[in-house]
């Protein structure tokens, strides 16, 4: 069944919360910035992935990034989302993109992306005032990789 990837808009916040509920991932903010958000839906307007940016001045912090299980070439589904949010980056005129992770197995993906590591006391004030930052911070093994756009 062919997806589509679409930007989110007011009328999906309540279906887009849910969704990251049920992949255990915060909702807090989706609702001040769902214009950042893309939404992967089946023909029956099933979500079936989603990604988001955290807009933070000229910087974005990526979020939200949910896959359901059972998508079909669930690669090529990444692939596809970050594509999308990289147009959607430059569209917002946003200068980088930050994506925050304890989970090492996903860097490689994302380096081959282009993003570059970037250390922890060299992060932009504006992205360290993030909620979400301030959380990942506090947990062991995270590391930062940047995307400049």
């Amino acid at each position: 069944m062919e997806a589509i990837i679409r930007r989110a808009n007011i009328e999906d916040i309540k279906r887009l919360e849910e969704f990251l509920e049920e992949a255990k991932l915060s909702k807090d903010g989706v609702e001040s910035c769902v214009e950042y958000f893309l939404i992967m839906e089946n023909q029956m307007g099933d979500i079936k992935a989603t990604l988001g940016i955290e807009p933070l001045g000229e910087i974005g912090l990526l979020r939200s990034l949910a896959i359901r299980q059972g998508v079909d070439e669930i690669e090529k589904s990444l692939f596809m989302l970050i594509e999308q949010i990289l147009i959607l980056a430059k569209d917002k005129q946003l200068q980088a993109l930050y994506l925050a992770s304890n989970k090492k197995n996903s860097s490689d993906f994302f380096r081959l992306m282009g993003f570059i590591e970037e250390e922890i006391e060299n992060l932009p004030k504006v992205l360290c005032q993030s909620d979400h930052v301030k959380h990942i911070l506090t947990v062991d093994n995270s590391f930062f990789l940047k995307l400049s756009i």
